[in-house]
């Protein structure tokens, strides 16, 4: 039969893939992804805790030994076979294509409580103008404006939540409704220099303030002993994977839009330390602005409470502006960063899901945004828009990121470079269309090292929250929330993986040869992944990509 597919493995009866503009556009987007809320109410706290300075030793090891090693997996297994996590997995194997729904299915729970946050920040944007939040923003916070009540189902909504949190779910099904290179990239391309140059400018505004310098010293005074400590070790590893976007789907369909002939390495590169940068930026304008908040109430930074998560987005920090010179220009700084930095990353999630309905149900980014956006705002609005949707974000988070994503990347390197053998090929793949070559090492990196580093998380995670639960929350309600989570997680990944696709994924050729010039394979062997173009006469298309 003859081929009527292309190098890139799209059979010609279908849509052409969409594409990043280019190499910038990509990596905007990337970092986009990679910078979210955890950079900046997470990452300062962690450092601090585990070590202040030292913490940057093992911090460092941890990006250098797990965090670009994964990132370039996901790169390769996206890149190579062109599509979103349950198309590229089930290329690699058939019976692999229930890990892409996994991730998937990660992505959609994250997603629900995503946004809420940004409807907090975008409220809280809102309150910095005429400090709304009064002398108690603690009360204010937990009862004036989530009006907290305890852990259950509630259907008493919060208006003050509800509004924003709708308004978020447009703006953001507008914006994939677009497609990848006029809405996702558009969007990143827009905020991302927002995000820096506000950021930035709160930064060194913070350095000028009363006490900032004790601040500094507090966060970056190291801790040697720390480096002895087997927990400050798996908290930067901790930091580093939750960090980058790895493991659950995102960095998978983000390569995936680039071209066939397109460098890897390199952007990864960039990605990775235009994160880390932007953490360590974090941490200097947080800690610069709790050494005010310190020196104001005439205690040490380190008897301060709030220094990390929603605490110290939304009760520290508006105390805070609250004491301090020009404290509405500085708190709608803050809290327009965190709404961008929170909107970026919540793109690049639901992405991951829009693509994954897109290809196995034949459904354009328009019918895929409307029809998934719809049905995610109303089960977002349900659960986090009422009293209790700070106790149910809280559980949802534990679970989803400690159980769900870390599981998902030790089955993805335990089945794929261990059970598949696929290493080899991946980083041949990666040397191939990249300029940073990468040698032996990496697959030691992502097959040995990732997946003991990981496991010990998730085991010693697992055992803790069955043994010590979480929060005092009661155990039911840590049953139905947390875990029930991840049983809907493989529920769906389950149901959805056994469903029949609208056009089959399997007639594909991954591009270039592995081995080399291996002319053996064809159309037929694609489902296995090893498939290859051998010694075909190819001309270039106008996609940029050869077609036979």
């Amino acid at each position: 039969m003859a081929a009527t597919g292309t190098a890139g493995g799209e059979p010609a009866t279908q849509q052409p893939r969409e594409e990043w503009t280019g190499q910038v556009g990509f990596i905007i987007a990337a970092i986009g992804s990679a910078v979210g809320l955890g950079n900046i109410w997470r990452f300062p706290g962690v450092a601090y805790e585990n070590g202040g300075g030292a913490f940057l030793v093992p911090y460092l090891v941890a990006l250098l030994t797990a965090g670009i090693p994964i990132l370039f997996l996901d790169y390769a297994i996206g890149h190579r076979f062109r599509g979103s996590a349950p198309t590229a997995f089930r290329r690699i194997a058939r019976w692999l294509e229930g890990l892409g729904w996994f991730q998937v299915m990660i992505c959609f729970v994250i997603a629900l409580y995503y946004t809420a946050v940004i409807a907090w920040a975008v409220s809280f944007f809102v309150f910095s103008f005429d400090l709304r939040w009064g002398d108690d923003p603690a009360a204010f916070f937990t009862g004036d404006y989530l009006r907290l009540a305890d852990p259950g189902v509630s259907l008493e909504f919060v208006p003050a939540v509800l509004v924003p949190l709708v308004a978020v779910w447009v703006v953001t099904i507008v914006v994939l409704a677009l497609g990848v290179a006029k809405g996702v990239q558009r969007a990143n391309t827009v905020f991302l220099p927002l995000l820096v140059v506000a950021f930035a400018v709160l930064v060194v505004r913070s350095l000028f303030l009363e006490g900032a310098a004790d601040g500094l010293n507090a966060l970056f005074t190291p801790d040697w002993s720390a480096l002895g400590d087997a927990n400050v070790w798996i908290a930067a590893y901790s930091q580093i994977f939750f960090s980058l976007s790895i493991a659950f789907g995102i960095m998978v369909t983000y390569a995936s839009y680039r071209r066939r002939r397109s460098n890897l390495t390199t952007p990864g590169l960039v990605v990775a330390f235009s994160n880390s940068s932007f953490e360590i930026l974090a941490g200097i304008g947080v800690f610069a602005t709790l050494g005010f908040l310190a020196h104001e109430q005439g205690v040490g930074v380190g008897e301060l409470e709030g220094i990390s998560g929603p605490i110290l987005s939304f009760v520290t920090f508006p105390a805070i502006v609250s004491q301090m010179p020009g404290g509405p220009i500085f708190g709608a700084l803050f809290f327009g960063s965190l709404a961008m930095a929170g909107f970026t990353s919540l793109l690049s999630i639901l992405q991951v899901v829009s693509a994954g309905f897109q290809e196995k149900f034949g459904w354009t980014p328009r019918q895929a945004s409307v029809r998934l956006g719809v049905v995610s705002a109303v089960i977002s609005v349900l659960l986090f828009s009422t009293t209790t949707g700070l106790v149910a974000l809280d559980t949802a988070d534990q679970w989803a990121n400690n159980i769900g994503i870390v599981g998902s990347a030790v089955l993805m390197s335990v089945l794929v470079l261990w059970v598949l053998r696929r290493g080899p090929e991946l980083r041949y793949h990666l040397n191939a269309v990249s300029t940073f070559r990468l040698g032996p090492w990496w697959q030691v990196l992502v097959a040995v090292l990732a997946p003991l580093v990981l496991g010990y998380m998730l085991v010693s995670r697992i055992v803790t929250l069955v043994v010590d639960g979480y929060e005092g929350y009661p155990a039911w309600y840590l049953a139905l929330v947390g875990w029930g989570a991840i049983a809907f997680m493989v529920l769906a990944a389950l149901v959805l993986t056994a469903m029949r696709w609208r056009r089959s994924p399997d007639d594909f050729v991954p591009w270039p040869p592995y081995p080399p010039g291996d002319a053996s394979a064809g159309p037929g062997r694609a489902p296995s992944g090893r498939g290859t173009t051998g010694r075909a006469t190819a001309s270039t298309g106008a996609d940029g990509e050869e077609t036979r």
